[in-house]
This record gives structure tokens, sequence and C-alpha cells, in this order.
């Protein structure tokens, strides 16, 4: 019998060993890039080369210092980067959240829709552990809206502005939806949400990279992992919600996502704009894979961009 007790009691570590070696390794996802994240000349070189057009107003950005950067201590302590271009004083701010494991940078196609064609003034942060801003593991968008909220009252002192627009591209689109939920600051009077390919929550977006990658099941390693997330960084994947965080907004919201997504699946657009009360808005790019609306419709982007702020 204590041969039998001895085997279960074997078998049980063995179980509780895999499902804890599971959990890091599905946990990796949530940590920092290494080695390239202060590689701000890197960053600049690979979106000119993917982003020709931006070229002629980074130059004019340079010649007149229009480009600026700052630091802004957070709440938790940590100092977070940005980058911000003005366009005038009270116009209306753009606030533009990059994807996962990308950086400000990345996205500065974005920023300069909004400056050069919109007239916004435009600020552009590196979210937590990503780019410039200190902190070692993402949160997928959630534990960002918190920080996102922060860089709204800086823009508002900085731009002497009350109209905002949050605008997220993957998990930036996550964090905008997340932020969207929530109470916005004094400052902000005005404020309407782009989400460009956001999942409905981290929990779906995992279990969808679980069964994709590994042909895996959501029992046992989402319940261990999300435990083990709720450990570590103070937060599960089912409380990160996009889905229930637009189900209480009433700001105006732009839907974006590509028929072809199969990163973040294009299928999580419909329950995400069902879920938001209006007024709302959708745009579906037909054959478009992830993030890629802006480089496969670029007219129709901007021209869809300005009829929702206008």
């Amino acid at each position: 019998m204590r041969k039998v007790w001895y085997a279960v009691g074997a078998l049980v570590a063995v179980i509780v060993g895999l499902l804890l070696g599971g959990g890091v390794y599905m946990l990796r996802y949530s940590l920092a890039p290494e080695g390239e994240r202060e590689d701000t000349a890197r960053c600049f070189r690979h979106l000119v080369e993917q982003h020709p057009e931006l070229a002629d107003w980074l130059d004019s950005l340079r010649c007149t210092d229009g480009l600026r950067d700052t630091f802004v201590t957070m709440p938790t302590g940590e100092r977070h980067h940005g980058y911000f271009v003005s366009s005038r004083p009270g116009s209306p701010v753009a606030i533009v959240l990059h994807g996962w494991r990308n950086c400000a940078i990345d996205f500065m196609y974005i920023g300069r829709l909004y400056h050069q064609e919109l007239g916004y003034n435009v600020l552009m942060p590196d979210l937590h552990a990503h780019g410039l801003s200190e902190g070692e593991v993402i949160g997928m968008g959630w534990k960002e809206r918190l920080d996102v909220l922060c860089w709204m009252r800086v823009a508002a002192g900085l731009f002497r502005s009350d109209s905002f627009v949050v605008h997220g591209v993957s998990m930036g689109a996550a964090t905008t939806m997340n932020v969207s939920g929530e109470e916005m600051p004094e400052e902000v009077k005005e404020v309407r949400f782009v989400e460009d390919c956001g999942y409905t929550s981290v929990w779906d977006e995992f279990s969808y990279e679980l069964k994709d990658e590994f042909g895996l099941p959501d029992f046992p390693l989402m319940y261990s992992t999300s435990l083990l997330c709720r450990l570590r960084n103070g937060w599960s994947f089912g409380e990160a919600s996009p889905l229930r965080q637009v189900a209480k907004c009433r700001w105006p919201m732009l839907f974006i996502h590509g028929d072809n997504d199969h990163f973040v699946p294009s299928w999580m657009v419909k329950p995400l704009y069902e879920a938001k009360p209006a007024p709302k808005s959708l745009w579906v790019t037909p054959g478009t894979e992830h993030a890629l609306s802006y480089r496969d419709y670029t007219a129709e982007y901007l021209s869809r961009l300005r009829s929702f702020l206008e």
C-alpha cells in the first residue's frame, strides 16, 4: 500500500511540475523584449523602411525640433517615456498606443495621420515594459490602462486641451478598450476611441494561441497559468477583459479589424462591437492580416478616421 501512495505522490508531483513549467513557459510572453528596447535608432530605421511616406514628415520635425520626448513618473514609481508632437495649443490630442513588444516609434505612422492630416497634437507613449519605459512584465493592456489615464492628464496640461482620441493597434487596441471602460480624468471633457484589431480578453487570446500553436485545450494549463499570473503579477487572464470594459463605455468608438487576421482572430471584433453601446462604428477590411489595415487601405484608413472624428 505504501508503494501505491508513493506512486500517487510521484504522479501528482509530476503533474504539478508540468503545470508550473507550462505556466512559466506561457508567461514568457509577458516578459519585456530583451536587447532591443532602447535601440531607438534601429526602430526609426525600421519605421522608415516600412513606411517611406513618413521620411519627409520626420525630417521636418527634426529640422524644427518638433518631435520631443519626456519622462513621467507613474503612481507606481516607475519612469515611463513618451514622444509628443505639437500642432497648436487647444487642438484635440491623439494618444497613440503601440502593440505587444513594440514601441511608440513603430506606430508613428498613426501619429503622422493625426498630426499632419488632421491637425491634432499627438502623444505616443512607450507602454509599461516597452521602449524606454521602465518595467519587466507586460500587462497585456490591462494594467497599462491606468498608465494611459495618467498620460491623458499629462497631455491635457502639455497641450492645454480637454478633447482627446485614444487610438491603439493590437495590444494597444486592447489597452484602448480597457481605458474606455474607466472614469475619465477630470481634465478630459470629450474623448473618442479607435481600436484596431484588439482582442476580447487575455484569456480568449491566450486560449486561441494555445490551441493554434500546440493543439491544447484550456484545461488545465490556462487555469494554472492564470493563477500563476495572479500570484506573480497581480491580475488574472479572466479579469483582463476589453469585452467587459467596452460594455461600460458611453463615448464613441471605431472598431477596425482585418477579416484575414489569424493572430488576433477576426471573429473577436463582432462580440466587441455588439457589447459596446452606441455611438459606435465598425470597419472590417477585406483580405487584411493582423495590424495591416493601414498598409492595405491607407487612403480609406484616413478617410474613415476623418469621418469618425468629425
